[in-house]
């Protein structure tokens, strides 16, 4: 049996995305590919979008769960706003884009979960 106690103040910027993002699951010793489970934390300011542009996955299950502010996803289906304490669950296959607007008051901070980590994220055109 193994435990991973993380100080998510310690963690260092995971990757070059716009938004801030630190991984709790690489912390952990967790891969990045074929893991049982993904987790990070995002901060994103006004104008910036949390993982990737728009886009779906072929077996990965996404949760958006909001620590502080509020996080807007854009689906095919109209926008989902997501407030503190609130989560929004995305089934593989259903297209979306998770971001800050650019009129946003605050920044927002956000738990997201992916599972299982596969590499199947395919971009999306709303206008095609």
């Amino acid at each position: 049996m193994s435990y991973h106690y993380i100080d998510t103040a310690d963690l260092d910027q995971w990757d070059d995305r716009d938004a801030d993002v630190r991984s709790i699951s690489a912390a952990a010793g967790l891969d990045f590919q074929n893991s049982s489970f993904g987790l990070r934390i995002y901060e994103a300011e006004p104008g910036q979008q949390l993982p990737l542009g728009y886009h779906y996955h072929d077996e990965q299950t996404e949760a958006f769960y909001v620590l502080d502010g509020t996080l807007h996803v854009e689906t095919p289906e109209g926008e989902f706003v997501v407030g503190p304490d609130e989560v929004l669950v995305i089934d593989p296959g259903n297209p979306h884009r998770a971001y800050n607007p650019d009129d946003a008051d605050a920044s927002v901070r956000a738990l997201a979960i992916g599972a299982p980590t596969v590499d199947d994220a395919h971009g999306y055109d709303p206008e095609a």
